[in-house]
Formats: structure tokens, C-alpha cells, sequence
């Protein structure tokens, strides 16, 4: 089965100084086809981020199951995966050759895309999180994936590049996505599915509109 599925998801953090949970995600079920473009909305503080963390596996679940029936990126424009005292020029190499793809192809792919100049070849802790949020998008982007997991990628720069993100994701069209974001415009045009998140539940809508107008309306 070449699906992603989310299946009865339990997810609590801890509060009062340990002293209590917070229920995050409370039964979460979905289903990703292959080439199905997700959008999941909700208000902050909900758990949209903690669902893409899920998915992506560096974030394990108190309870349910995740099957990943094809290759799934991680959050981009999350860097965490990164070796902090490696410049951004070594994590792309470094990546590179876990994934098994051409090295040097990745690299001028990340150079060209992430427009981080002379600070490709600078450590990653001293990056700005703009400019590891460019980091991790253009590696991702340089990475075959069947699916593609995106944490309110289109903040990471300019408005001019934050339009460059969103026309790569676009050009992508065969690839699935699950995309978390509080601009509707970005839900709008790169999702053709939406589910609402709100008190550890997610609710689904018949169409894109219908999914927005009871956002709007809240």
C-alpha cells in the first residue's frame, strides 16, 4: 500500500510542571494518497506542527500508528536534522549521500535555490532560522520524495522568495503534500483536501471552500 495513513493518533505534553497532560492530538486518523495535496488549518497552539512531526517520524506518538507507504521528507524548512558545527555546504553533502543522490548536483541545486551566498560555506549554528529555513527547503526540494511535509514554509524569506518557494511547490504536481498554514491564499492554491484541527480532533470538509469559510468564520 502506497498510502501515508494516520491511524487513532494519541499525543499529550506534559504541563504544571509535569504535573498534568495537555491532550494535543486526541484520535487522529488520516489518510494521504499518492498525489493528494493536504492542507490541515487550525488555530495556533493546536498541534498542526505536531501532526507534521508525527508523520515525519521525529516525533513519536503516545499511542496509534503511522503507516508510510511512500518516501516522506521532512518538516521543511525545519532544521533540526542538520549538524550544527557542519557548514550548510557539508549538511547538503551529508544528505546527499544518506539519500543516495549525485552530490555535486545536490549542492549546486542548494546553492542556486537557497541564495545563501558565502554562508553556504559557514556553520549552520551560526545561521539565522530565515536562513536555515532556506537551507532545509532547498535540500528538500533536491530530494526525490513522494512527499513532501510543509511547516508554514512560505515564511521563510522575502516576499520574493517566499513566491519562489510556492511556484517549486506548485511545479511539483505529481507529489503529494501535507501542508500546515494560517494563509488561507497558500491553502487556496497548493491544496485540493483540507482538515481542521481544533481540541485534539480533525475535521474534514467536502471541498476546499467549505473547509475556509468555517475557518473565516471563527
Amino acid at each position: 500500500m502506497n498510502d501515508l495513513i494516520l491511524t487513532n493518533i494519541t499525543k499529550t505534553f506534559p504541563i504544571h510542571h509535569g504535573h498534568d497532560k495537555r491532550v494535543v492530538l486526541d484520535g487522529v486518523s488520516l489518510r494521504v494518497c499518492p498525489g493528494e495535496r493536504w492542507g490541515i488549518m487550525g488555530p495556533n497552539g493546536a498541534g498542526k506542527s505536531t501532526i507534521i512531526q508525527i508523520i515525519s517520524g521525529s516525533l513519536t506518538p503516545d499511542s496509534g500508528t503511522v503507516h508510510r507507504g511512500m518516501n516522506v521528507s521532512w518538516p521543511i524548512a525545519f532544521g533540526g536534522a542538520f549538524h550544527s558545527s557542519l557548514t550548510g555546504r557539508d549538511n547538503a553533502r551529508l544528505i546527499a549521500r544518506l539519500y543516495g543522490v549525485d552530490v555535486d548536483e545536490t549542492v549546486a541545486g542548494v546553492e542556486a535555490f537557497a541564495e545563501l551566498g558565502a554562508y553556504l560555506d559557514e556553520p549552520v549554528k551560526t545561521y539565522s532560522s530565515g536562513m536555515n529555513s532556506r537551507l532545509s527547503f532547498a535540500l528538500s526540494m533536491a530530494i526525490d520524495f513522494d512527499c513532501f511535509l510543509v511547516d508554514e514554509v512560505i515564511s521563510v524569506g522575502d516576499i520574493r522568495f517566499n513566491r519562489k518557494c510556492e511556484e517549486e511547490l506548485r511545479s511539483r504536481e505529481n507529489k503529494a503534500m501535507v501542508l500546515v498554514s494560517h494563509h488561507l491564499d497558500i491553502i487556496r492554491n497548493n491544496c485540493d483536501h483540507v482538515a481542521f484541527l481544533q481540541h485534539g480532533k480533525l475535521h474534514f470538509f467536502d471541498s476546499v471552500d467549505e473547509a475556509i469559510c468555517t475557518y473565516e468564520q471563527m
